[in-house]
């Protein structure tokens, strides 16, 4: 590998940034998909792959616009359907963002699922404040889930076309 080579450099950045954005979408203080769309774009501008790349970039874009849209679709239909209202979501991600840095590396997903659980146990009172947080908690994994899966679509759409061109 010559890093000499400015298309060489260029994928090679390409594919740390896509694999930060792979892992952004689990380590949620990067903006993943966002960051492996990002990637897919910087390669088909800046690198020598043919005309190639510009198939690769439109095939990327549709994943991740796709991703994007059934990301916040599917899940916020599941969380209007069992009854959480967004005002739950906002605490539970405020408490969320404080507990990120009152509590180092858990310290996100314990004051998130604890400002779930407490504002809804205010909503709704104690018999039905953890029923209610886990159904949130199931919506919010299944956005994960998709941002994920259209995350690895996007990686894997590149590989191909970085082994096509």
């Amino acid at each position: 590998m010559d890093l000499t080579d400015s298309g060489t450099t260029v994928t090679l950045i390409a594919g740390v940034a896509l694999l930060a954005g792979v892992l952004g979408v689990v380590i949620p203080v990067l903006p993943g998909l966002l960051l492996c769309w990002l990637a897919v774009l910087l390669w088909a501008v800046l690198g020598d792959a043919g005309g190639g790349r510009w198939v690769v970039l439109a095939l990327a874009t549709v994943v991740a616009v796709g991703g994007t849209v059934v990301k916040y679709l599917w899940p916020g239909k599941r969380l209007k359907s069992t009854g959480v209202p967004t005002s739950s979501l906002v605490i539970a991600g405020v408490l969320g963002i404080v507990g990120f840095f009152v509590v180092p590396v858990v310290g996100l997903v314990l004051g998130f699922v604890g400002g779930l659980w407490l504002a809804e146990r205010l909503r709704v009172g104690p018999g039905q404040a953890w029923p209610s947080t886990r159904h949130a908690l199931g919506a919010v994994g299944l956005s994960l889930l998709v941002e994920f899966a259209a995350a690895l679509g996007i990686a894997v759409i590149w590989v191909f076309g970085l082994l096509a061109t």
